[in-house]
């Protein structure tokens, strides 16, 4: 087991609780989905997955033992994010290659130029990509460049909140084959964030579905998504676009 939440609640100063006992495992190989519709909790279970935020109650658990100040450093390491918005999440006044090397920096690791060229290569972008500033590509070339910054020190897991969300359809659907293809040669495992139930379908093996902070469902994504048991589920297939 890579990542668990372990009965986690989680509740804001005012107003009601944003989670409430929620449990779900990140396995090795196996990718997660975690849907459900704005205001569900999704990214409020991201930031506490994250180690952004400690829960209210429960326990977040890093290879089996609770996330603590003590192995976050391990824990940044093995687990990097991917961010929606792939125009605010570069900074626009550094070139690309520090901003992919970032992490290692962050962490302490080398930042060899020749990591660099290796993980925008992983991603389909030239070496030279490394001189040029963000303005100069595309949403799906930055989005590409910030995919490359979250594996360039080769992470266990990552963490996906809406990569494809602010793509053209056609973007999209390049993106999502991408990740695929880093998750069968990188080893990486992803727990994606999406409203797009094609793509969860495409990258996910276990869907688990979040509605108003609960978990009402999870399971094999098949099973979910083609024989939902819950009716929230049953709601979100007929609602949501998906991507053919």
């Amino acid at each position: 087991m890579i990542l668990s939440a372990d009965r986690v609640g989680f509740a804001y100063r005012t107003g009601r609780p944003a989670l409430t006992d929620v449990s779900l495992d990140v396995r090795a190989g196996r990718n997660v989905a975690l849907v459900g519709e704005s205001g569900a909790g999704k990214t409020t279970l991201l930031r506490l997955l994250l180690g952004l935020t400690r829960p209210t109650s429960g326990t977040i658990r890093y290879d089996g033992n609770p996330l603590a100040r003590g192995n976050l450093r391990d824990y940044r390491r093995a687990v990097q994010a991917v961010f929606q918005d792939p125009y605010s999440s570069l900074d626009p006044r550094q070139r690309i290659g520090r901003i992919v090397a970032e992490p290692l920096r962050g962490l302490g690791l080398d930042t060899d130029p020749a990591r660099v060229a290796d993980a925008l290569d992983a991603v389909g972008l030239p070496a030279d990509t490394a001189g040029r500033y963000p303005h100069e590509f595309s949403g799906g070339q930055r989005q590409r460049i910030a995919i490359a910054r979250a594996i360039v020190g080769n992470p266990r897991l990552l963490l996906a909140d809406e990569p494809v969300s602010a793509l053209d359809l056609t973007t999209r659907v390049r993106i999502v084959d991408l990740l695929a293809s880093l998750c069968a040669e990188r080893d990486l495992t992803i727990l994606l964030v999406s409203h797009d139930l094609g793509v969860v379908a495409e990258l996910c093996e276990h869907t688990a579905v979040l509605e108003h902070g609960r978990l009402v469902e999870q399971g094999d994504t098949a099973s979910v998504l083609g024989a939902p048991s819950h009716p929230y589920t049953r709601k979100l297939l007929s609602s949501v676009p998906r991507l053919p």
